[in-house]
């Protein structure tokens, strides 16, 4: 039976079976935030990642830091980076362009997402006239492009836009004929959402991995504020664990770890081995649970 409301306490012996995971950061704004984007890159680089992706945003000065995180990504590491494309504000063209930059830069994977409207969430989307319309125009033409890796969202609550269920199903289906090969997940934190997600997705004959994203929560307000735009639900256990933590980050990091230590290796119970964390370019709370999980740098990294 699977859970109806919150992660169980089980754990399993995670060391049976390998764990992979992958983790996500953006491109920093500032000289500050490239250090402390740098740091968690350092930090988390001995754990293998299966891959890192690293976000995009509409307009020229967003995509050229993007770039240019996944070239240093490529130059002075040893992962293997997944850039994010998106459709919003760009025509076909310009979009392939980017395209073949980062295959220039030595990138063979790319996240490969619509994109929120250029209005904001909530307002309607409207594709550019000369680019591409959906998330499975972009996928398609990033695999004519070259033999790239794409990866693509995956929702189990349903994109805020999708009416149903089944619609959102039927758009994820459409980015696997055009030649998704991952999906990756919206983060939730109730694992019963994400185990009958699957159960319906390969019920409909969708059959490449969906990754669960997890979400470390370093700030509850911002991260009920974000999901409240995403259409990702807050459990009230969840509010209940943060109540009164405000101005107590000492206290707050240690409820996060443990709530989602509980979640990953609730997860590792029912079967899942790939995890891909949004990080927001900080490492310790992941890393912590990437060591429950069982993962450790090799002898000769940690030396190093």
């Amino acid at each position: 039976m699977l859970p109806d409301h919150r992660p169980s306490r089980s754990h399993s012996l995670v060391k049976a079976t390998p764990i992979k995971v992958s983790f996500e950061f953006f491109p920093p704004k500032t000289a500050e935030m490239e250090v402390g984007l740098w740091d968690a890159v350092t930090r988390l680089e001995p754990l293998e990642p299966d891959f890192v992706s690293v976000t995009y945003g509409a307009g020229g000065s967003t995509r050229e830091r993007t770039h240019a995180t996944v070239a240093r990504i490529v130059s002075d590491t040893t992962m293997k980076p997944a850039a994010h494309l998106t459709c919003v504000g760009a025509t076909k063209a310009e979009i392939d362009e980017v395209v073949a930059g980062y295959w220039s830069a030595g990138v063979r994977h790319i996240v490969a997402l619509r994109g929120d409207p250029q209005g904001g969430v909530g307002t309607a989307y409207t594709p550019h006239p000369g680019g591409y319309a959906t998330s499975a125009d972009l996928v398609a033409g990033i695999r004519r492009a070259g033999d790239f890796e794409v990866s693509v969202s995956a929702y189990p609550e349903a994109h805020p836009e999708s009416p149903n269920i089944d619609v959102d199903l039927d758009v994820l289906a459409a980015k696997v004929d055009a030649g998704a090969t991952r999906a990756i997940t919206q983060f939730f934190f109730d694992n019963a959402l994400y185990l009958r997600y699957i159960e319906r997705v390969r019920a409909r004959g969708i059959t490449i991995p969906i990754i669960p994203g997890i979400v470390p929560v370093q700030n509850f307000k911002q991260t009920a504020n974000f999901a409240a735009r995403t259409g990702a639900s807050v459990p009230q256990w969840l509010a209940d664990r943060f109540e009164g933590l405000d101005d107590d980050p000492a206290t707050r990091r240690l409820i996060a770890a443990a709530v989602a230590a509980e979640q990953v290796l609730d997860l590792v119970d029912y079967g899942v081995r790939d995890f891909h964390f949004y990080t927001m370019n900080k490492a310790d709370l992941v890393y912590a649970i990437c060591h429950l999980l069982g993962l450790r740098p090799r002898l000769d990294q940690a030396a190093a």
